[in-house]
Formats: structure tokens, C-alpha cells, sequence
């Protein structure tokens, strides 16, 4: 009975508001355009929960697929300088080596002339200098001839020269003169310190000149995680504080990074911009080559967050119910970003210490 005499009573309040529009009544509810009454004895009142919303910190993020690469600097491919046969391996597969470490030893006839040209150029000079000197003490003494002396002194010139190229020849190719000896094999030796990823040496395989690298050498310690952030994500990115990197063989593990560099060209066909993160990897899980994708996270803010369960989507608009009276809710269009998997963040359309349904709310939609 009681429920009756509330329909008609609001029957009568419909009928008594002239000009009203969208109007549509039950004896739960009454909805008047954007804005719906339950009345406290209804069975909708049960169903729903409400909250005061607040600001919260909130941290914006987004993602990027990447993948990993050794460092360039921190990896090396070997290749003979000359062509010849390899006599002897120093190295194996996995070995970790030094700077200057040995790899290969190879005889090569072309190496031998290069240091023969380099011993002669030397000692041709060294002869050089000593007529020179010679030369020098004796027009000193006065028993000696000024253009003989000129004639030495252009002479130790010429040869030094020659000993210079002949030098070049050698040092182009990052050999060691110091260590170089007439009719020795020429030793390979490794540019940086690492790991042996990679050994295609075979003792008595003749290499030439246009060889493919004969060994890998790479230090993984660290490495870099190329991602390719999107033109409307661009912005965001020198407000970064926190970088993680997840790799498809450990999607249940985040590894931490930092931007190493950002690209200061974008791609014209992905519209988007390269950044290098950095990450260590003394445990080596990441390895060249790796896919994943890369999560970059903004500095901390204050906004309002609110249940998913809150949000309502109708069309192309996206509204949450907002209480302002007892029993009262308004439809209310609220702009939002993806805070996590339950939580979304406002952007526009909420005001803190408004209290909205977060609970239920559907059941008002579907009455409209």
C-alpha cells in the first residue's frame, strides 16, 4: 500500500511541474532528464554504494615495444687484417677475456712483408740519422762540407717519412708495433674485455681478406632496449621518473632501466621516436635480440581516481552518477585516463569531495 501511495504522490508532483521534459516515473525511481530520485524505501537503494572522491597520487604510464641490443661500444666482431692461415686458438666458446687478450695466431705472408718494410724503414732511418749526426759534428769541427751535411739532414728526413708509412700500414689495422717481431706470426688480439659469444675458429682454415668475423666478443653487463615512443606519447617522455623493462621469456618480471638517449629525428613512416634505455644485466637474463616492451611511468601527480565500477559509457560519452541530495544522482560527462587494471583516473568532470556511486551503478543506466 505504501508503495502505491508513493507512485501516486509522485504522479501528482509530475503533474503539477508544467514544462518538464524526459520524464519518466516508477515506483522505485523518478527520473527527470539527467537526474533520477530514489526514494529511500526503494530496492535500488540496497544495490548501490556511493563514495566521496579525493585526490590520490597518481603516477601516468604508458608502453612501447622494444628490443634488446648489446652496447656498440661494449661489442666486437673479429676479422684477420690479413689473409693467411690460422696456426693457433687461444680462446673458446664463453670464455670471458681482457682487453688485450689473445684470440687467434695466424700466418699470413702478407703480414710478414708489412713488418719486414716496417724493420727496414726503421733501421734505414736509424742509419740516416747517424750520417746525419755525423755530417752535423763535422761541419761543427770545421772539417767537414756544409752541402754534404744538408744532403744528410734531407736524407734522415725521407727515411723518417718512410718510417712513418710504413708504421701506418700496421697501426691501421690496430696492431701493437711494440709487440711485432721479424718472422713471427701476427697474434689477434681483442679490443675490449667480454664474453666469447661467438667462435668460428678453426685451426689450419685459410682466412682472406674478405673473411666473415672469425669471433664475437661482447660484454653484456650492460645493455640497451630500443623502443620507438609514439608522436603523442613524445611529450611525456622528459618528465619520466621511472623506467621498467618486460621481456615476453619473463613477462612476470620488471626490469628496471634508465633513458640512455633520445633520438632527436622521428621516423616519418612509424611517426615515432627513437629512446635507448639502459639496463644492467649482470645476471644475464636480457639477450640481444630479446623482444618485450618497455614501460615508461610520469612523475607522481595528485588526481582523482575512481573505481572502474564507477564509470558508465554510453555512445561516445563517458559519465559517472554524482550525488546532490539525499536520494538524488545527476549524469555527469567525465573526461578519463587508465590509472590501473580496476582503477581509472579523472581528467575533467570531478570535483574533489563530490560523492559519486561506485557501486551499482549500471542499474541507473539501465533505467534510463
Amino acid at each position: 500500500m505504501r508503495k502505491w501511495y508513493f507512485f501516486l504522490v509522485v504522479i501528482a508532483v509530475l503533474f503539477s511541474c508544467k514544462g518538464r521534459k524526459d520524464t519518466k516515473v516508477s515506483q522505485d525511481y523518478l527520473i527527470e532528464g539527467d537526474t533520477v530520485y530514489i526514494p529511500s524505501q526503494s530496492s535500488l537503494q540496497k544495490k548501490i554504494k556511493t563514495d566521496v572522491v579525493r585526490y590520490q597520487p597518481y603516477n601516468e604510464s604508458f608502453t612501447a615495444s622494444g628490443i634488446v641490443q648489446a652496447i656498440p661500444n661494449q661489442y666486437a666482431q673479429i676479422v684477420s687484417p690479413f689473409a693467411g692461415r690460422v696456426t693457433k686458438t687461444f680462446v673458446h666458446l664463453g670464455q670471458k677475456i681482457r682487453t688485450g687478450s689473445p684470440l687467434f695466431e695466424i700466418s699470413s705472408a702478407a703480414f710478414f712483408d708489412a713488418v719486414k718494410n716496417y724493420c727496414q724503414a726503421q733501421q734505414e732511418m736509424n742509419v740516416a740519422y747517424i750520417n746525419m749526426r755525423r755530417e752535423q759534428d763535422l761541419v761543427k769541427n770545421k772539417v767537414g762540407a756544409k752541402k754534404e751535411e744538408e744532403d744528410a739532414e734531407l736524407n734522415y728526413s725521407l727515411k723518417k717519412s718512410e718510417m712513418k708509412n710504413a708504421k701506418s700500414a700496421l697501426s691501421v689495422y690496430h696492431i701493437n708495433i711494440k709487440r711485432i717481431y721479424l718472422g713471427k706470426p701476427l697474434i689477434i688480439r681483442s679490443p675490449i674485455a667480454g664474453d666469447i659469444v661467438k667462435n668460428d675458429i678453426v685451426i689450419g682454415q685459410y682466412i682472406k681478406e674478405d673473411a666473415e668475423p672469425l669471433a664475437t666478443i661482447a660484454n653484456l653487463d650492460r645493455v640497451w632496449v630500443i623502443a620507438h615512443i609514439k608522436e603523442k606519447d613524445i611529450s611525456l617522455i622528459n618528465s619520466i621518473s621511472r623506467v621498467g623493462v618486460v621481456l615476453i621469456a619473463f613477462p612476470n618480471r620488471e626490469i628496471s632501466g634508465k633513458i640512455y638517449h633520445i633520438g632527436q629525428m622521428m621516423d616519418m613512416d612509424t611517426h615515432s621516436v627513437e629512446v635507448i634505455i639502459e639496463c644492467n644485466n649482470k645476471n644475464r637474463l636480457m639477450k640481444p635480440g630479446m623482444y618485450g616492451y618497455v614501460k615508461l611511468h610520469d612523475r607522481a601527480t595528485q588526481k582523482i581516481i575512481i573505481p572502474s565500477s564507477a564509470l558508465l559509457q554510453e555512445d561516445n560519452s563517458t559519465y559517472v552518477f554524482v550525488k546532490i541530495g539525499k536520494g538524488k544522482y545527476v549524469k555527469r560527462d567525465v573526461q578519463t585516463i587508465s590509472a590501473t587494471a580496476n582503477n581509472i583516473a579523472i581528467i575533467s568532470g570531478l570535483k574533489p569531495h563530490e560523492e559519486i556511486i561506485i557501486k551499482g551503478a549500471f542499474y541507473l543506466n539501465n533505467i534510463f
